[in-house]
């Protein structure tokens, strides 16, 4: 280091080095969250055609005798099924891809933030999966045995490319994996006191009305799976309410006369 160099010039190498230690941090745990993603796809792979089997299964269930999927796509015979796949290995990749986020921030948390991050965190992953699963072992088996039988009638057979399953199927996914994090949503807000559970069920007549508005955006268009979503997304809310009694930040008298005046 040259004697002439001056503070401020030690100052700026300083935060250099901390921010190209940062970037080099940063590209480990990319490394190694793509790699953990790449060897469960590559041990996945081989049961490509059975993953996308399962997948489809509520479909196939519900079409009628001699009734089958079809592929329109030159490539989607092989490109669909690996896409599951990957969906499959990102899911069990998750935690792990998960951890590498963690270990990075965490050194830039307070002590009472890494303790409210963590369980948030698992309960998102968990909360998530679980609307995937309601979405496969619910929603799935009834929407397409009413569209089966919604059908019949017409005298039309229930073809369906799997490239549109794979599409359908990915965004009812989405729709439901998020409307179960509304507990996570409800319980971040009141401990970080954005709002309060009072306010919450002043809200819910709207709540149960936007339910209802994002479940006919999301769904398809009928009434059974506008429901299927917009039930869960309300009987979700009040648990967040429920839980996020035991986070709520209790106010002095002078807040809480503060409060009252301002409603």
């Amino acid at each position: 280091m040259s004697q002439n160099q001056t503070p401020e010039a030690d100052k700026e190498d300083g935060i250099q080095e901390t921010f190209l230690s940062h970037l080099f941090e940063l590209r480990d745990r990319l490394i190694k969250a793509v790699g953990a993603l790449l060897l469960v796809f590559l041990c996945l792979v081989y049961w490509a055609p059975d993953i996308f089997h399962l997948f489809s299964k509520p479909l196939l269930d519900a079409l009628p005798s001699g009734g089958k999927m079809i592929v329109t796509d030159v490539t989607g015979s092989f490109f669909v099924p690996m896409k599951v796949t990957m969906l499959v290995a990102f899911l069990g990749a998750l935690p792990v891809i998960m951890y590498q986020l963690w270990a990075f921030i965490a050194p830039g948390l307070y002590s009472h933030e890494r303790q409210l991050i963590l369980p948030i965190v698992t309960s998102s992953y968990l909360l998530f999966i679980a609307g995937m699963a309601f979405a496969y072992f619910l929603v799935f088996p009834t929407v397409f045995q009413f569209m089966a039988h919604y059908n019949a009638p017409l005298g039309a057979d229930m073809a369906t490319d799997i490239d549109k399953y794979l599409s359908f199927a990915m965004t009812t996914f989405l729709a439901f994996g998020l409307t179960f994090e509304v507990p996570v949503v409800v319980v971040v807000l009141v401990k970080l006191g954005m709002v309060r559970i009072k306010k919450l069920k002043e809200i819910r007549p709207y709540v149960i009305v936007g339910a209802f508005v994002i479940a006919a955006v999301v769904t398809p268009p009928d009434v059974l799976s506008q429901l299927l979503l917009a039930v869960p997304l309300c009987i979700l809310y009040e648990l967040g309410i429920f839980v996020a009694r035991f986070y709520e930040k209790k106010l002095d008298p002078a807040e809480e006369a503060e409060e009252a005046a301002a409603n």
